[in-house]
């Protein structure tokens, strides 16, 4: 079994939230958040990271989405950071260009310690059905703040909501695995600070 894994348990007056995740995983998941587009989201985000993620969530879905899909993002952000460690040996930086039919997609991340998040998408792109694009701006932010990385994403191009939702996750799930992955060149922290 990986030592890079790490659970959480989180409990709100809003959502309450059980995830475990293995950073060296081969991508399975079980994912129960009450909200099935989000669902499918993480489930992607897991088969193409290659983390194995457990989640369920009981959230205020009937006042809306958004708490549940924050507070996932903050849980998944801190237990990636703490199943990280202190990021010896990893490659640190990742990038991915991920298509979804019409829609391309550019993410890029940095394991820095440092929180940010800049995301640069058409300001009329449209939402899925039932999941407001607001949301995944809002994950993204909250998985970016939590697991302290810098976080750079661009819709390039794109129509369909759906598509649009879905090549953002897959293009963080593969820029994220490159990033976490054990670099075997790499000795010690990749920071001439040695610290990250």
């Amino acid at each position: 079994m990986s030592e890079r894994t790490a659970s959480q348990e989180r409990n709100t007056a809003e959502t309450k939230i059980k995830l475990s995740l293995d950073l060296d995983g081969s991508g399975k998941s079980t994912i129960e958040t009450g909200v099935p587009f989000f669902d499918h989201m993480l489930t992607l985000f897991s088969r193409h990271s290659l983390i194995d993620l457990q989640i369920e969530v009981d959230g205020d879905i009937e006042v809306d989405f958004h708490h549940t899909v924050e507070d996932t993002a903050i849980v998944l952000g801190e237990c990636l950071k703490d199943a990280l460690g202190d990021k010896s040996g990893i490659r640190r930086y990742g990038h991915a260009y991920v298509p979804m039919d019409e829609t391309l997609c550019r993410t890029v991340i940095d394991l820095s310690n440092r929180p940010q998040l800049e995301i640069r998408a058409a300001e009329n792109t449209p939402d899925a059905q039932n999941f407001p694009f607001t949301l995944v701006e809002e994950f993204c932010r909250a998985l970016a703040s939590n697991l302290r990385c810098n976080l750079h994403i661009e819709v390039l191009y794109g129509r369909d909501g759906h598509h649009i939702a879905e090549s953002i996750f897959k293009s963080m799930a593969v820029a994220l695995r490159t990033a976490a992955e054990n670099d075997p060149r790499r000795e010690g922290i990749p920071s001439t600070k040695e610290v990250l």
